[in-house]
């Protein structure tokens, strides 16, 4: 749009926190709609990931950061930790958001970030629902926000969407007045074959054991869509031949496993059935590997 609407408010708002906290899960109720994968493990989050949220005066352009590492080993983890960093600097207002009753040495690394930082910050206390003793809350809730004076606090259950749109109306009243920068049914900046590749890599995540998903890659080698049927030809990368034989399963039954879950959520996203054909590929030490990561589409050093 060329034409400034009259009081209408847009800008950008990161989502902040250590591995595991909710983030991903908040951008998806936010938003209506799954853009951004979610698992139990850290670290599942590896881009900062656009949600578009529109409303009749207000645009909320979210950016989801992958969770910031304490002590970052790999390549892949150094370019996940400077993803942040950058998106902090770019923004009108941050998320910080933090897991109910549980204060880490990760967590003080994330507020000391955005402590450098000159943005507008909420913070959100999520998985409420966990503390069985709420008045524990109060001094848990206390003890942060000694630390630095925020915007407003905001305890939430994101993953039954609780007091979400509280925190919508808090980020709205911060955002500067400005066009919309998206069409109002736009809700990500990313592609279709982005989004699918993500969506076997959370099977693949929610599937396999503890180290073994941040091993992992997917890329999409093939992409074709007709009236009624998409083709999908994936490629999972992994660093060993070890490692590739845990991906496929005894007779592929791990591989047949993933891909069928993969389908139902592809399916629903495209509405349309799904031709989905996986490879297993190996790539030695490609995730703390430069080169490779940049071939990826992936954060580096």
């Amino acid at each position: 749009m060329s034409e400034k609407l009259e009081g209408f408010v847009c800008g950008a708002v990161a989502i902040i926190g250590r591995p595991n906290v909710g983030k991903s899960t908040y951008l998806n109720h936010s938003i209506g709609q799954k853009i951004s994968i979610t698992s139990r493990k850290p670290q599942t989050t590896r881009h900062q990931i656009l949600g578009i949220k529109t409303f009749e005066q207000s645009q909320i352009v979210y950016v989801d950061t992958p969770g910031l590492q304490v002590s970052p080993d790999r390549a892949l983890n150094r370019g996940m930790n400077k993803e942040v960093i950058r998106a902090v600097a770019e923004v009108d207002v941050v998320l910080f958001v933090v897991e109910a009753g549980k204060w880490t040495e990760a967590d003080e690394n994330a507020l000391a970030l955005i402590k450098r930082a000159e943005v507008k910050i909420i913070l959100i206390i999520n998985k409420v629902d966990k503390v069985k003793n709420k008045p524990e809350l109060l001094p848990f809730i206390q003890k942060i926000t000694e630390k630095m004076n925020f915007v407003e606090v905001i305890p939430t259950t994101a993953t039954k969407g609780d007091n979400i749109p509280l925190v919508e109306n808090a980020i709205i009243k911060l955002l500067p007045h400005s066009e919309p920068w998206f069409s109002e049914d736009q809700i990500t900046d990313r592609s279709v074959r982005f989004l699918v590749a993500e969506m076997i890599r959370e099977k693949l995540t929610r599937k396999l054991g503890d180290e073994l998903p941040y091993r992992l890659n997917v890329t999409i080698e093939q992409f074709k869509e007709d009236e009624t049927l998409v083709h999908i030809h994936a490629t999972i990368w992994v660093e060993s031949r070890g490692q590739k034989k845990i991906v496929i399963g005894k007779e592929g039954s791990v591989l047949k496993s993933i891909g069928e879950d993969a389908r139902y959520d592809m399916q629903n996203m495209l509405e349309k059935k799904v031709f989905l054909e996986t490879w297993v590929k190996i790539k030695e030490k490609w995730s703390d590997n430069v080169n490779a990561l940049n071939q990826f589409g992936l954060s580096s050093e």
